[in-house]
């Protein structure tokens, strides 16, 4: 599949045994909007960073619609770290879970079971991203 709103309808319909939600099935304009919320972040996330690559997969508890977790996200993107992405929106099976991990429900938290760490905060995720995976 190509199209994005082909993909969703697809998404949804196999997974989620629904219809998209309205604001998912606006076309023209579900992709206006989100085009604004990037033009906010002009190139962020779309240009590589040399980086090393990590032996083990980072993890990634997030929110889609979260400022926070969209600047931790651009970091993983920028530095090409694979990394398993858990989403703990309201309503999501896996909140319950993430929260008995975690302690709170607060997101982005980053797991790198290379270092043994797990941190809250953007700031301090998009910080310890390139200070451990860019390259020198």
């Amino acid at each position: 599949m190509y199209e994005s709103d082909d993909i969703i309808a697809y998404l949804y319909r196999t997974y989620g045994k629904s219809s998209p939600p309205l604001v998912l099935r606006l076309g023209p304009l579900t992709l206006l909007t989100s085009s604004l919320a990037s033009a906010m972040r002009p190139l962020s996330g779309a240009r590589r960073v040399p980086s090393r690559a990590p032996k083990q997969m980072l993890e990634l508890y997030s929110f889609e619609i979260s400022p926070y977790c969209r600047l931790a996200r651009e970091a993983l993107c920028s530095l090409e770290l694979p990394y398993l992405l858990h989403n703990v929106a309201k309503q999501s099976p896996s909140r319950e879970a993430f929260i008995k991990r975690s302690g709170k429900m607060m997101v982005p938290y980053l797991v790198d079971p290379n270092t043994e760490t797990a941190m809250f905060e953007s700031a301090d995720i998009v910080a310890y991203l390139y200070e451990t995976y860019a390259a020198e």
